[in-house]
């Protein structure tokens, strides 16, 4: 009995889902010496099965049906309250940020699928279902269409777009639901399925998700899209400050507190347009119905690895300036702020040289660094974006030298002169400017429109036409960093060999004072300073500012000549008096009539010294007039824009008027 007993227990529970003997013995059951016969084997044996599950052997994988996972499930969690089991359904529901497809292992299939709906006109129903679905994924998005089937449902954790279609494709209407908030019709998101245009709609899906890239659960999410919501009506509030009725978008541009804001709409965030170039308002001056913009930037919340004090509620007292003319705030309490992961971001659409000073004062503002910074010769920078803008081809390539043409003048040549390893001409491409508090904004936004300013002065001097060897036809320049935000632009004089210089210091985006500089013994350009200054804030481009010198240089250059030729023609019919005159007498000649006027650069009207220039009445008519020999649209416009066309656009530019 103690083989039957010692032996019973070696049978592995697994045997109760196999044939077993029908009576189990002593003999049967043991095997001593393997001399014992197999078991019987039969259907019969199955029926007299203990219903009890047994434990898996070694590496058996045993199945689970749905209903005895449910009695474990329950068993489990039959003592807990319904509370604690929410709380750990929304823990299971905050799922980690999808790989991107590039790295999945579907990567290159789902990449092919994309070209062939890219492809593809989306016309039927089926098509436009198929193209949404693999732009979700791209994007790292759920979807699934209703039982009717004319509607995509397109969400996440923590927002979802409702896409409603007719039978034939066309799009019926497009809904925005954020969490906790109640779906909105959005019209940008409508436009852009209607024209087709899944490349726009792919990245307001893409931006949405970016709203939401917080570290921690769909609260803390939750929180960070409740403080950009904060900030924004922050924002909207600081742009009605001082605002009037009558004022246009050009003069918000450039003179508003936040600049021109556009609130987001749907999928569309907000945007701040803060700088406009003449050039582009006399573009939408002249093209009523095109859509010219100036430089903008985009707010938006980011997530990052530290905490940051962000407010959840709108902080602006009544919309009224302090004492000293800024916004009044409240304090950042614990009812009206939190501690996140996460800061504000203004964010461009390309990266803006800037300089290190700059930076650095941007910093000081925010109070935040700005990371991922890679610092190179700050002309470097301005040239590359330039070129990026202008040329359509890859111009990566170091070049220095630039040809620029205008009308009615030599094509000018244009050195970009690097400077030393300095470190105020060492700056970075910046890509976003992250912040924590709405009061940062103001002062940021007149930082950018500093730099930004200076910046298009150097890229007027940039071109993607360049030459490999010198032309005597051509007129050169050199442009060299001066100091702080200042430039020199050295030039051969017109009538001398000796360089004249024009010195032109960017002291803020709307105050800018020129300064030229001549040899003593050299003869006036007929430009003075204040008139120099007026056509630089009115078109902002160094090569027209070079050709109206020029263009005066030449004009007294040619009434000397004239006066010349008149006097010598005088002396000429005067001679034969003077031979009948005292030639003992030389301060007689001088008095003769018609003689006063032989040397203009010895009257006091127009002066050697460069300090002593023209006064602006007298400059103001040949200036101005200088451009309107040429009705083209292009360049030649810019310098008269002021007297064609005075409207508050062109006076917002011109702030000296």
């Amino acid at each position: 009995m103690e083989r039957c007993g010692s032996a019973a227990p070696a049978i592995p529970r697994a045997a109760a889902h196999t044939p077993a003997p029908a009576a189990p013995s002593p003999a049967r059951g043991a095997r001593p010496g393997g001399e014992s016969p197999a078991p019987r084997r039969g259907p019969f044996v199955r029926a007299k099965a203990p219903p009890r599950r047994a434990p898996p052997a070694a590496g058996a994988v045993t199945p689970i049906s749905t209903k005895a996972l449910m009695e474990e499930l329950h068993l489990k969690y039959q003592q807990k309250p319904w509370t604690e089991t929410l709380k750990l359904v929304h823990f299971c529901m905050d799922k980690p940020l999808q790989q991107p497809v590039g790295n999945a292992p579907d990567g290159p299939l789902l990449s092919c699928m994309e070209k062939i709906q890219r492809t593809l006109n989306a016309k039927s129903l089926f098509s436009v279902m198929n193209r949404l679905e693999s732009l979700s994924k791209q994007k790292g998005l759920n979807t699934h269409v209703s039982p009717s089937g004319t509607a995509c449902y397109i969400s996440s954790d923590m927002f979802y777009i409702e896409v409603q279609l007719e039978k034939d494709g066309e799009v019926v209407d497009v809904k925005l639901a954020h969490l906790g908030e109640a779906p909105t019709v959005c019209d940008d998101l409508v436009q852009h399925l209607r024209m087709k245009n899944y490349d726009a709609f792919g990245k307001i899906l893409e931006d949405l998700s970016n709203l939401y890239q917080i570290p921690g659960n769909s609260e803390k999410k939750a929180k960070g899209y409740l403080a950009l919501q904060a900030l924004e009506k922050d924002l909207y509030s600081m742009s009605l400050l001082d605002r009037t009725q009558d004022v246009n978008r050009i003069t918000e541009v450039l003179h508003g507190k936040v600049g021109h804001l556009v609130p987001r709409t749907g999928g569309t965030p907000m945007m701040i347009e803060f700088y406009i170039s003449p050039y582009q308002v006399l573009e939408a001056e002249l093209n009523p119905g095109s859509q010219v913009c100036g430089t903008q930037t985009v707010v938006g919340v980011e997530g990052t690895d530290t905490l940051h004090r962000l407010p959840l509620s709108p902080l602006l007292v009544d919309s009224q300036a302090g004492e000293d003319g800024d916004p009044s705030f409240l304090p950042l309490t614990d009812e009206l702020s939190m501690d996140l992961s996460a800061f504000f971001v203004l964010k461009f659409h390309q990266p803006i040289p800037m300089s290190s000073s700059s930076i650095e004062e941007t910093q000081r503002l925010t109070g935040i660094e700005i990371t991922g910074l890679k610092l190179a010769p700050l002309y470097d920078l301005i040239v590359q974006s330039a070129l990026k803008e202008k040329c359509s081809e890859d111009m990566s390539t170091h070049r220095s030298c630039f040809v620029v043409s205008l009308p009615d003048c030599p094509e000018h040549c244009y050195f970009i002169n690097k400077g030393s390893e300095k470190s105020d001409l060492v700056g970075a491409l910046v890509s976003k400017i992250p912040f924590t508090h709405p009061k940062c904004v103001p002062g940021v936004i007149e930082l950018l429109r500093h730099q930004v300013a200076y910046n298009t002065l150097i890229s007027s001097c940039v071109s993607g036409k360049h030459i490999n060897e010198d032309d005597s036809e051509l007129l050169y320049f050199e442009v060299a960093p001066h100091k702080n935000t200042s430039f020199s632009v050295f030039f051969p004089h017109p009538v001398k060999e000796n360089l004249a210089c024009v010195i032109i210091d960017v002291i803020t985006s709307r105050e800018i004072q020129c300064h030229l500089h001549l040899n003593p013994q050299d003869p006036t350009l007929n430009s003075s300073d204040d008139f120099i200054t007026r056509v630089v804030k009115r078109c902002m481009s160094v090569p027209l500012v070079m050709r109206a010198i020029f263009r005066n240089a030449a004009k007294v250059k040619a009434d000397s000549e004239t006066q010349d030729v008149e006097a010598d023609t005088k002396q000429k019919a005067e001679a034969p008096r003077e031979q009948i005159m005292d030639s003992n007498s030389p301060e007689e000649s001088l008095s003769v009539p018609g003689q006063q006027g032989l040397v203009p650069t010895d009257k006091p009207s127009i002066p050697d010294s460069p300090k002593e220039n023209l006064s602006p009445t007298k400059l103001e008519t040949p200036g101005d007039n200088m451009e309107k020999s040429n009705p083209t649209v292009s360049t030649e416009t810019l310098c008269s824009v002021e007297e064609s066309n005075p409207t508050a656009s062109t006076e917002a530019v011109l702030t000296d008027k």
